[in-house]
């Protein structure tokens, strides 16, 4: 029998089965010894132990197409970004910043800027260009408009999404306009839960309808990692990946070097001076904490 993992904790692994429902599941000793741990998203084999009291065991992991580390998720097919245009104003350095974990990990990315309804229509759709220049599928829109949500709804029909954003910008109300309280977990899960021993937060797959999964990401965090590089920072921004090579210095990180295509670019308005201010912001920043490393 095979599912996916749409929930894990304390060593306990909920795995939904079409038309058969979640069955409580522990993962065989043989993962443990050859140190792979199941993940949420993960397509598994199960052996049933109960049927009547929907227990089974995982007896095989199915290869993955991707792996997220922040958060520890598989088979990812896209993110959905949501921040507010108004209530709070949107800060493009945070945005920046979850921005550059998708691109770290490979994960398409689609921005939605909400609560349209606060602001002129001039200054959401000047915040969508920006980002629609960068390379990236953005838009903005109103939970509480019905051709919006339909949007929305169209994009995550059938594929697994991961919502990110900060706190404040109408992830839940988004939610709650796409399915309404179907957004929760069926029940299955919470029953067993009820028992009591499990109470650590992780990564959350719900399923609002047959085949659509919505990755609820207590760890997505914005943070810029200790281990990335500056260097490495140029690679994600896709908007610089035309002019690579086409600088007078090779290897130019694009910020205070002379003759640079990038800042070139800049002038002419063919890069967002928006987004090259994130850029050298977060660029200093790596810089900072790499001297702090040694």
């Amino acid at each position: 029998m095979t599912g996916k993992i749409v929930k894990g904790i304390a060593g306990f692994y909920y795995v939904s089965v079409a038309e058969s429902g979640i069955y409580e599941c522990k993962a065989k000793g043989i993962f443990r010894l050859e140190k792979i741990k199941p993940l949420v998203g993960d397509m598994v084999r199960i052996a049933v132990i109960d049927e009547a009291d929907k227990t089974a065991n995982i007896e095989e992991i199915l290869p993955r197409k991707n792996e997220l580390y922040r958060p520890a998720v598989a088979n990812v097919d896209q993110a959905l970004l949501i921040f507010a245009l108004e209530n709070p104003k949107p800060n493009l350095q945070v945005l920046d910043r979850f921005l550059i974990q998708m691109e770290r990990q490979n994960l398409p990315v689609v921005i939605c800027f909400n609560k349209n309804d606060l602001v002129p229509k001039e200054e959401a759709q000047h915040l969508v260009d920006v980002y629609t220049d960068a390379g990236y599928e953005a838009f903005s829109c109103s939970t509480r408009s019905e051709e919006d949500i339909a949007r929305i709804r169209s994009l995550v029909k059938g594929k697994t999404t991961v919502l990110a954003g900060p706190s404040g910008v109408g992830k839940s109300s988004a939610v709650n306009a796409l399915y309404g309280r179907q957004m929760m977990q069926t029940g299955e899960i919470s029953r067993k839960l009820k028992k009591g021993r499990h109470t650590t937060r992780h990564s959350e797959l719900f399923m609002p309808e047959e085949g659509t999964y919505l990755c609820d990401t207590p760890g997505f965090t914005s943070f810029l990692s200790e281990e990335m590089e500056k260097e490495d920072l140029r690679n994600c921004y896709p908007e610089f990946a035309a002019y690579e090579g086409k600088c007078r210095f090779s290897g130019c990180v694009h910020v205070d070097e002379p003759d640079c295509a990038v800042k070139e670019a800049l002038k002419e308005g063919r890069i967002r001076q928006e987004r090259y201010d994130t850029y050298t912001a977060l660029y200093r920043e790596l810089k900072e904490a790499e001297k702090n490393r040694y």
